[in-house]
């Protein structure tokens, strides 16, 4: 699988009659005599191929004129892995709209933050993706607006605007339009849905491709929970989240098929952002079948791959929280980490009310750390001279850490603040700007576990064996950890 597969039509037409779950959102198929869309592994009989047109994105297929399909709701269909892979414009721009930057700031703010003109972006974008910033944030909005509708009783009025629709009408068409349904006929078909009892409360099921393993994915976000803005509760992982619009806590808990989300927000209209923020954090839109027939081609990893196929990357929902954490965790344990963050977090962190209590903070805004008496610090004078100068250099907007970040430019910036190595440096490509191949051939864990499997244990010797798992190093790095009986490695009981 690859970019631009939507114009590999025999290779589509294959998928499709298989009905390859795998496939869902890389491309669409539209049929021509139905006038719908569905993803690769719709359930119903597959149209005969002179009747299938394939689009890349569910965008170019409503611009196109097509409606989604009832069955199996294409528009919940896993991202398409190309995004979180790349570090072009193109990529970019995607992750910025998921992340809802065309609602907030139109596309003049998009193009600003990519550094092209408006017309270049959206050139590029209609060149890929078949459709243009508008209406790719335009299908995000129909798909945010269907589950408010079918998971809340907020009033359509609400909803729409929560959407981010600039007016009722607009609302009412897109909704008819995409859905081929009126928004009330919507929620009149939904399941009923227990959690629409609790105001503010919204439970979703976010999708993803399989094999996915959990065990290293919660595991380490429960071993390195900082207690307050993380907990490990009851099977399920649940942290608060900083929104553009106000605060949010979600619970994530993970099943054989989906993971199940529960999301309690201040503001409704920080929805899409939330849901952006958590599936980034599982790294749910990875394609695993295609990283590991990478890595499994390697005899050494092949066994660990076989062992526990569908290993993610644990990420993050804020890149600079991370990289204040990445800090903190220079040349101490998992546990000192922990407690060096709790400190932060009860000095200088946002309260927030818990329903269900455990849950206290948002972790600091880098401008609350940047304000506080480094001499607070329990850490040596040099790492407190790397954090005061991190934190400043976030607050001012001098480094600027994202889902548009670009990934060897930022690398860069990093290694040139002082007390920034390579590990973390890479450590924050890895999990905060999700570069896929991101690598840590300094990290002790790393170096223990090449030793133990007869790899070259150096960093220089280790990175040029590592040439061969690349582009998908940082999931090589997830492998070689799981050989250690450390926390981080157990989904915990």
């Amino acid at each position: 699988m690859q970019k631009g597969m939507h114009t590999e039509t025999e290779r589509c037409v294959r998928a499709v009659q298989s009905k390859d779950a795998r496939f869902d959102g890389w491309f669409f198929t539209a049929v021509l005599t139905t006038g719908i869309y569905c993803r690769p592994s719709c359930p119903v009989v597959p149209p005969k191929p002179a009747n299938m047109v394939f689009h890349p994105s569910a965008a170019a297929c409503q611009q196109a004129g097509f409606r989604a399909c009832k069955r199996c709701r294409p528009d919940t269909s896993p991202g398409s892995p190309e995004w979180n892979q790349r570090a072009d414009a193109v990529a970019r721009a995607m992750r910025l709209i998921a992340d809802g930057v065309v609602d907030r700031e139109g596309v003049p703010g998009l193009a600003a933050r990519l550094g092209y003109s408006t017309r270049q972006v959206e050139r590029q974008l209609l060149a890929e993706l078949g459709a243009g910033p508008l209406a790719l944030a335009r299908a995000q909005r129909a798909q945010t607006a269907r589950l408010l509708i079918e998971t809340t009783d907020l009033p359509m009025a609400q909803i729409a605007f929560a959407a981010g629709f600039s007016s009722i009408r607009t609302f009412n068409d897109t909704v008819r339009e995409v859905y081929a349904l009126a928004p009330g006929d919507l929620r009149t078909r939904a399941p009923k849905n227990p959690a629409r009892t609790t105001p503010g409360v919204l439970s979703l099921r976010l999708p993803f491709r399989t094999p996915l393993n959990p065990d290293n994915l919660f595991g380490h976000l429960a071993a390195t929970a900082v207690p307050g803005v993380e907990e490990w509760r009851d099977g399920a992982y649940r942290r608060t989240l900083r929104l553009p619009y106000g605060h949010g806590i979600v619970a994530l808990t993970p099943h054989p098929d989906h993971i199940a989300c529960r999301l309690t927000l201040g503001d409704p209209r920080d929805l899409t952002v939330a849901i952006t923020r958590c599936r980034r954090l599982l790294d749910l839109d990875a394609d695993p079948v295609a990283v590991d027939e990478q890595l499994r081609a390697d005899p050494v990893l092949a066994p660990l791959v076989d062992k526990a196929p569908g290993r993610r990357v644990p990420r993050t929902v804020d890149a600079a929280e991370f990289a204040v954490r990445a800090v903190l965790g220079q040349q101490v344990s998992t546990a000192a980490a922990r407690t060096h963050a709790a400190r932060l977090v009860t000095a200088h962190g946002t309260p927030v009310d818990d329903p269900e209590g455990g849950l206290t903070h948002l972790f600091p805004s880098p401008g609350a750390l940047a304000a506080l008496d480094p001499e607070t610090l329990a850490m040596p004078r040099t790492r407190r001279t790397t954090f005061t100068t991190l934190v400043r250099e976030l607050a001012d907007g001098d480094l600027h850490l994202g889902a548009d970040s670009d990934w060897p430019e930022t690398r860069a910036r990093l290694l040139a603040l002082p007390g920034f190595g390579p590990w973390t440096a890479d450590v924050i490509a890895m999990r905060a700007l999700g570069d896929p191949d991101a690598f840590l051939p300094t990290d002790l864990g790393i170096r223990r576990a090449a030793r133990e499997l007869g790899l070259p244990s150096t960093p220089a010797a280790l990175t040029a064996r590592a040439a061969a798992w690349r582009p998908w190093r940082a999931y090589a790095v997830q492998y070689l950890w799981a050989t250690d009986s450390h926390p981080i490695n157990f989904l915990p009981v």
